[in-house]
């Protein structure tokens, strides 16, 4: 397994870089050039050479100085046993920027500037186009009028609509939107709380999407969506990050936006019920095995997928390989050295990406998206040669989940394939984002855990006996949809007119009406004894 990167040195990059002392780029080739070598003494000899070529002895000796500063900085930030941010910040003890000899050779100086296939957060190339965020008083953004119209788009510069559009993007999290979406032939409008809202009373035209979309990408980006007319990559502003698919349509060029959470949510934090929690994270202490993270888009399957390997990264030692379209939330090697891939830069596909893991020693593959066959075969043959394998699916429930794995093949291999899976299934996690009734979205889910019923079940394909056996082992961890439902309800999570709208199972309804009834009398006895 390759050598974790040892966190004094990740605590030391990080405030060499949030002080523009040195790239992101710079401190890997340093470390890279190390070698199995690598320790931290000899990684900050070779970084104080390259800050001070060319300096007198004078500025040298300060820079020195400096240097052994944030080296105490580092260590003393390494001993904690917690690895630095994603994004870098300012951090008061690594002043090394003011040396008066010294410029960073590759910073974007000005507002809008960017620098393609470097990342401003993690310890890697992501292939992020990365831009530098506006100065922007995001406390008197209260509402999308606060928003600068996109009405006067036609009279605008290339250099300017970049200007805006980063203004907007930079809004999104102020007001509480997951999504933008410019597109021709309608109003620009936001996803909040899964309801679509417009921003702008203006009709975006055919040629203002172009302008608008196309704003922000290089120039082998422009050529490169002139040539496939499809386009998927992942963008950073400042300190926001953002999934960007841009597409031709009848109407121009269509753009979504997406927000990418700004640090690494705990499955508690996604709304995961605290008594379920336990079972998923035991599902990441297997050494093999497939674990499947499913739901319709824009379920949340990514920040779970992220969650689960941050997991997988504080608990284990291991090589995780993670393949992904684009790569959406960085992760920083921690005890585990975590190799992320984005499909279109760093690999051809998934399937391709894939294969070539099997032979680069991986303990663990995460790949983004399980869609065609050739990377649910691969996927199933890695979890059963000794590897832990998580994957996502497009797929509402555990039995249409089992059925898709299922039916993407010939029907002469599937009685081969329905035992390989019986055999190395872990679980499926089901999961979507519904309104809970106070104004805001919660996730709903069901948890399938392999036991030697569901095995047999899956053995046999008769995936519709599944449900049935989930309600019944509650306390081996597994839960329906409509019980889930019920826990938050319960828990005061959800409000009754927003669970009944999520819940089929008759039985399970009527648990609920029963639990309203009970506080609705308990209400109007309270009332009666004041």
């Amino acid at each position: 397994m390759p050598p974790v990167m040892p966190l004094e040195i990740q605590w030391f990059i990080y405030a060499l870089v949030s002080n523009e002392a040195l790239t992101q780029s710079d401190a890997q080739a340093i470390y890279r050039s190390l070698g199995l070598r690598a320790n931290f003494e000899d990684f900050a000899q070779l970084v104080l050479e390259q800050l001070t070529a060319g300096m007198s002895d004078d500025d040298a000796q300060e820079v020195a100085g400096q240097l052994q500063e944030v080296m105490e900085y580092a260590y003393e930030q390494s001993q904690t046993g917690a690895a630095p941010p994603r994004v870098p910040v300012p951090v008061a003890t690594a002043p090394l920027r003011t040396a008066a000899s010294y410029t960073p050779e590759s910073s974007s100086s000005a507002s809008g500037g960017h620098e393609e296939g470097t990342s401003s957060g993690g310890l890697a190339d992501d292939g992020a186009l990365v831009f530098n965020s506006l100065d922007i008083d995001l406390s008197q953004i209260q509402s999308y009028e606060d928003l600068p119209s996109l009405a006067d788009t036609p009279e605008l510069s290339d250099e300017e609509l970049a200007e805006r559009m980063i203004y907007l993007l930079t809004c999104l999290r102020a007001l509480g939107c997951s999504d933008l979406h410019i597109s021709g032939g309608t109003q620009p409008f936001v996803r909040r709380q899964l309801m679509v809202e417009r921003i702008d009373s203006y009709v975006l035209t055919a040629e203002d999407s172009r302008r608008l979309n196309l704003a922000l990408l290089s120039a082998s980006q422009k050529k490169q969506f002139a040539e496939k007319m499809d386009m998927s990559f992942a963008l950073e502003i400042g300190y926001d990050r953002f999934r960007v698919c841009l597409m031709e349509h009848k109407d121009g060029v269509g753009g979504s936006y997406r927000l990418v959470p700004d640090h690494i949510c705990t499955l508690e934090e996604l709304g995961f019920l605290p008594e379920d929690v336990p079972f998923i994270e035991r599902l990441l202490d297997y050494n093999n095995g497939l674990i499947l993270v499913t739901g319709p888009i824009g379920s949340g399957k990514t920040t779970t997928l992220a969650s689960m390997v941050n997991i997988i990264n504080d608990r284990r030692q291991d090589h995780v390989i993670s393949v992904e379209e684009p790569i959406e939330i960085l992760q920083i090697s921690k005890n585990c050295q975590v190799t992320q891939r984005e499909v279109g830069h760093h690999t051809a596909s998934y399937h391709a990406a894939l294969k070539a893991a099997l032979r680069e020693d991986p303990d663990i593959i995460v790949i983004g998206e399980m869609h065609d066959l050739e990377t649910i075969e691969n996927a199933i043959t890695a979890s059963e040669t000794g590897h832990l394998v998580i994957g996502t699916l497009h797929t509402g429930d555990a039995p249409s989940t089992l059925n898709r794995l299922l039916d993407v093949f010939p029907p002469e291999q599937q009685p081969q394939i329905r035992a390989m899976t019986a055999g190395s299934l872990r679980g499926i996690i089901c999961q979507k984002l519904v309104p809970d009734g106070f104004g805001g979205i919660t996730i709903i889910y069901e948890i399938l855990l392999n036991s030697m019923a569901v095995s047999n079940i899956v053995n046999e394909g008769k995936a519709f006996r599944l449900k049935a056996t989930m309600s019944t082992a509650t306390k081996q961890g597994m839960c329906i949809l409509d019980q889930c439902v019920f826990n938050k309800y319960a828990r005061g999570l959800m409000t009754r007119e927003a669970a009944l709208a999520q819940m089929t199972d008759a039985s399970v309804i009527q648990q609920l009406e029963q639990l309203y009834a009970m506080r609705e009398a308990q209400k109007l006895s309270a009332n009666q004894s004041k």
